[in-house]
């Protein structure tokens, strides 16, 4: 009898000791179930709740950065990513979901520096390049687009995406005619929505306003989900004059692509003249997290606190944008009023002074201009 009894106290006292040994393998196989299985959520519990007791898998912290990040919990998803590449430093597979994750979340300035510094490690792989130029390219970026995709053309003319990517750097950069190659060889397989965006960015670009905005129309329609579609059919009626238009195409880029550059400052400036100036500071802020330092957004910045009456805000933004760029005539413009306007009149005198000298300048290149084309 007290040899029954005492080994039933044996397995009593052991019975939980060995459950809890077995209990984290199964938490994360009911992880990866679930994560296979299509339930975010659920994985996500049972990721944690595993980590909780195996703190230091890499695996299983990449499994969770990945089930974060399809639900869209991005700077979660990236802390764990970065927590696995710390246990397992430069996994490429950790590693390249870092860059996309940051890709996603629209911080493309950092996504940018992982790409490059994935790419330096693995200089022939396609996917790193072309994330990494497209990175290039929504940071405004062109030549260095075009110097890192110029070499994989040469190599191989059928890779459309390249001649794609290359092709829109190349019309940014003002080489219209290897741009048009580029076009001409994606026309070669058929009229498509590629071929019509690189058409209009080159009418675009060339001022060819009405031209340009059928060519971008016909994109959109052609495929109304291509990346940049809309924020260049915004930019071409923009310049056209057609504001409603603008605004319109733009609000459409926006609800496809939030991190969309141009269409989040360009938007901003349209709603800033309708005196929306809390959704166009949250625009604005989106176009500096794609674009860090970007000039042009600053001085948009600027610009809206001038116009709600935050002067000593104004005038800081302000003297940055022109400290950095001392030719920008609508910056010392609005200096200059800010200055005024805080009762700084030497200041703004100064200003005065240097946007009347930046006018005359102006003037002088126009004037020089003019004769050379009449020659």
């Amino acid at each position: 009898m007290l040899r029954c009894l005492n080994l039933v106290l044996a397995l009593f006292l052991f019975w939980p000791f060995a459950s809890a040994q077995d209990a984290p393998e199964q938490i994360l196989q009911q992880a990866i179930a679930s994560h296979q299985a299509g339930q975010m959520e659920a994985a996500i519990q049972q990721y944690r709740a595993y980590l909780k007791l195996r703190p230091d898998n890499p695996d299983a912290r990449s499994n969770l950065g990945a089930a974060l990040a399809a639900t869209g919990h991005y700077t979660e998803a990236i802390a764990e990513y970065q927590a696995a590449l710390k246990l397992r430093p430069k996994d490429p597979r950790i590693w390249l979901n870092v860059a996309l994750a940051l890709y996603k979340s629209g911080e493309i300035s950092k996504a940018a520096g992982e790409f490059s510094a994935l790419h330096a490690e693995q200089p022939t792989n396609r996917q790193i390049t072309l994330l990494l130029a497209d990175c290039w390219l929504r940071q405004g970026e062109n030549a260095k687009v075009i110097d890192l995709l110029t070499p994989l053309d040469k190599r191989d003319q059928s890779d459309l995406a390249v001649a794609y990517l290359l092709g829109i750097a190349l019309i940014r950069n003002k080489q219209v005619d290897r741009g048009q190659q580029m076009v001409d060889r994606i026309l070669r397989n058929g009229d498509s929505a590629e071929a019509r965006l690189l058409l209009g960015t080159a009418k675009l670009e060339a001022m060819e306003y009405p031209a340009a905005i059928a060519d971008l129309e016909k994109a959109v329609e052609l495929n109304p989900q291509l990346p940049d579609g809309y924020a260049y059919l915004g930019l071409a009626q923009m310049s056209s004059g057609n504001m409603p238009a603008a605004r319109q195409a733009f609000e459409k880029e926006l609800q496809q692509n939030p991190n969309d550059y141009q269409s989040n400052l360009r938007l901003a400036v349209l709603l800033k003249q309708d005196g929306d100036y809390d959704r166009a500071r949250e625009l604005l802020a989106r176009a500096l997290r794609v674009r860090p330092g970007d000039l042009g957004a600053l001085y948009q910045v600027g610009s809206v606190d001038l116009a709600t009456g935050n002067l000593e805000r104004a005038a800081a933004t302000l003297e940055d944008v022109v400290k950095r760029a001392p030719q920008f005539l609508e910056a010392h413009i609005s200096l200059a009023q800010v200055y005024y306007r805080l009762k700084r009149k030497a200041d703004g005198d100064r200003e005065r002074d240097i946007v009347q000298k930046l006018k005359a300048a102006d003037d002088a290149a126009g004037a020089r201009g003019k004769a050379e084309r009449s020659q």
